[in-house]
């Protein structure tokens, strides 16, 4: 069973809007390159929402083959050094994984 990765990123204050564009490039350099992920989807916020969105402005959202697959995903390399570039700039993180019916 496909599962579904969504994850939301909320960054201190002072993470540049290009400092973000570069994050979302990272993450959508997974696409082909990390095993099992069907499709990837990666943006900076754009909602007019302002009050729903409390600061969270970049939305990541992958699909992946099975449960394997996900948890294959944690310790791959390439993810392991987007995290790392994460390093002081982060906030707040929110994940949910839910399996596709």
């Amino acid at each position: 069973m496909m599962i579904e990765h969504i994850v939301v990123f909320r960054f201190i204050e002072g993470v540049s809007q290009e400092q973000q564009q570069e994050l979302v490039d990272k993450l959508l350099d997974f696409r082909g390159q990390i095993p099992g992920i069907v499709q990837l989807s990666a943006g900076v916020n754009v909602t007019e929402e302002t009050a729903n969105h409390q600061g969270f402005s970049i939305g990541l959202r992958v699909t992946f083959e099975n449960a394997e697959a996900l948890r294959s995903y944690g310790p791959h390399p390439l993810h392991q050094a987007f995290v790392a570039s994460l390093g002081g700039l982060l906030e707040q993180v929110i994940v949910v994984d839910y399996p596709m019916t």
